[in-house]
């Protein structure tokens, strides 16, 4: 009878050895592509999201934009990743999106970020305009 339960015993640690060791490893994987899978959750999730309070939509968006913001703080390599899978996920949605889409004020607003190729905001160039005339006795200076 003991050796009965020593066969069952080994048998089933060998099921659960062979069953558990061929699942990948979540602490190998990459990081960037955890970023990169989430950021197309995320895109999906706000492209169906259908909020009937503005207040609530307003809500979720500041959420959003502070986890992306301290996303930037804590690394910089994830933000990148992370923004690199939202901008492929709302470009794939822009070519698909049409007048049966129903978006939001604040989807419109958020995601246009992502539509332009610079990401950063516009900003017009420095000025200075300053005219100098210097004679051995007169000294004139126009600025704007």
């Amino acid at each position: 009878m003991r050796c009965f339960y020593r066969i069952v015993f080994i048998t089933i640690g060998f099921i659960n050895f062979s069953a558990f060791g061929q699942e990948p490893d979540k602490e190998n994987e990459d990081p960037l592509s955890y970023y990169e899978k989430r950021a197309r959750e995320d895109a999906e999730y706000e492209q169906s999201l259908a909020s009937q309070h503005v207040e609530d939509e307003e809500l979720f968006w500041k959420d959003q934009k502070a986890y992306e913001k301290n996303l930037k703080k804590r690394d910089k390599k994830a933000y990148k990743a992370y923004m690199k899978g939202k901008e492929a996920a709302y470009k794939e949605h822009q070519d698909s999106c049409d007048s049966s889409c129903h978006h939001s004020h604040y989807y419109h607003h958020y995601t246009s970020f992502y539509y332009y190729e610079e990401r950063r905001p516009y900003r017009s160039p420095y000025r200075n305009a300053n005219i100098r005339l210097r004679m051995s006795s007169l000294n004139v200076g126009v600025g704007f």
